[in-house]
């Protein structure tokens, strides 16, 4: 395990097995869902799941467009039950994040799960 560097609120990157993380949280928490999908409770289990909130757009007039406003949920499984849960291992929630849980709700209508 290693440790690569760390980010504006703390959180120190980890790498365990060649896969990196964000933070130890969410180290752990694969670490938990690895072992639920290992029992076969959760199954289709992802990291790193990218989704569009808003299409890239040209500003003001401007020739090179503004990249697409994306959302990057840390997990996406199936339970028992075959719904898709879609996580974010966080210590806390800043103002972003919860704009871009709105977002995801408004837009995907996906409620984002806070581990």
């Amino acid at each position: 395990m290693s440790k690569p560097g760390r980010n504006k609120y703390g959180a120190r990157k980890v790498v365990v097995d060649g896969i990196k993380h964000d933070s130890k949280r969410e180290w752990v928490r694969y670490g938990q869902l690895l072992q639920l999908w290992k029992a076969d409770k959760i199954s289709d289990l992802e990291r790193q799941v990218t989704y569009v909130l808003a299409p890239a757009v040209n500003l003001h007039g401007e020739k090179r467009k503004k990249p697409a406003l994306r959302y990057v949920a840390d997990f996406r499984y199936r339970d028992r039950q075959g719904a898709i849960v879609v996580e974010d291992a966080k210590g806390f929630e800043s103002p972003v994040s919860r704009i871009k849980r709105h977002l995801m709700k408004s837009v995907h209508g996906i409620d984002v799960r806070i581990t």
